[in-house]
């Protein structure tokens, strides 16, 4: 199945400068010094009744949530995807009416576009067979943008906490058809200023609470200005949960939170210039951890809710 499976990627892959030595090989070589700046990297594995249920959804978007989140990974360093390298792990028996091989070329297709979209070559690999349920690792592989690397750690007491698009629900959808926020990263980075960024995999409010900790800083939320996706609401009627506490809580929006000077968030906000929304949130505060601010202006704890891995 393997060979096979190579040689229909080999015919698939399109081509790439940056590729010396590609598919086939013990290991693939890039043309680094074509692509510039430093390396990033990261990884990221999803798995079958995990972060989807594969016998639900049609492959092609197991492929494409896959790469994306590795793409929102790189969005939230501000940073340039340049190759990745996709391992597959397939469940012997296929998936359905699909074999082990269909369906790991269904996976791909889910892939190939959004590469594309980002100019991201898929560079090499590894396949592998097993009784148990999907499993797709992707290490992705970029280049910091012109501005330098954001990173969680930038943040600065009086800054304006920002987040891109709307947060909560995205399990009616939202968590496989993610949408990285590359580009819109690049240009926060180079032309508007911002100082640190986290991509809203775990929930806003734990993922807010991690950069404030990396930081350095607290993070005060305006819990009234917080974007809320119309899935939260519809979720909400079906949970008894309020709108607000799935857009804090639920995670996989894949949006960034980031932080810029005042004065640049307030450009944002008023020009809009990303083909995103930009929302003023809150800002950072002396006082470490995680609070809302009240009515009155005042300060009160607000409890980090989202995903902990290894916790039910």
């Amino acid at each position: 199945m393997e060979r096979e499976f190579i040689e229909w990627l080999t015919a698939t892959l399109p081509a790439s400068p940056l590729l010396k030595v590609g598919l086939g090989d013990d290991a693939a070589v890039l043309n680094w010094a074509a692509a510039g700046g430093d390396l990033v990297a990261a990884t990221d594995t999803v798995t079958d009744r995990v972060d989807f249920h594969l016998h639900e959804i049609e492959p092609r978007r197991a492929g494409h949530k896959a790469l994306a989140v590795n793409l929102s990974d790189m969005a939230a360093m501000a940073a340039e995807p340049v190759a990745a390298l996709v391992s597959l792990v397939l469940p012997q028996k296929g998936c359905g009416q699909r074999s082990a091989r269909q369906l790991a070329e269904e996976l791909f297709r889910g892939m190939l576009p959004l590469a594309e979209e980002f100019g991201c070559v898929i560079a090499g690999g590894d396949t592998n067979l097993w009784d148990g349920p999907l499993a797709v690792s992707v290490t992705l592989l970029g280049r910091v943008g012109r501005a330098g690397p954001l990173t969680r750690s930038g943040a600065r007491r009086g800054e304006a906490v920002l987040v891109t698009g709307a947060c909560g629900g995205s399990i009616l959808g939202r968590h496989l058809d993610v949408q990285p926020r590359v580009r819109e990263a690049l240009t926060l980075r180079a032309e508007h200023g911002a100082t640190a960024a986290i991509d809203v995999s775990d929930g806003l409010a734990l993922d807010a609470s991690r950069l404030a900790a990396a930081s350095g800083c607290g993070v005060a939320l305006d819990v009234a200005a917080i974007p809320i996706s119309p899935d939260a609401g519809q979720l909400a009627q079906q949970t008894g949960r309020t709108p607000l506490q799935h857009a804090l809580g639920d995670g996989e929006d894949f949006e960034l939170v980031f932080t810029a000077p005042i004065e640049e968030a307030e450009r944002l906000v008023a020009e809009q210039p990303l083909d995103v929304p930009v929302t003023r949130i809150g800002r950072c505060v002396d006082a470490a951890g995680l609070w809302k601010v009240d009515a009155g202006g005042r300060l009160e704890p607000l409890r980090p809710t989202g995903f902990l891995h290894g916790q039910k």
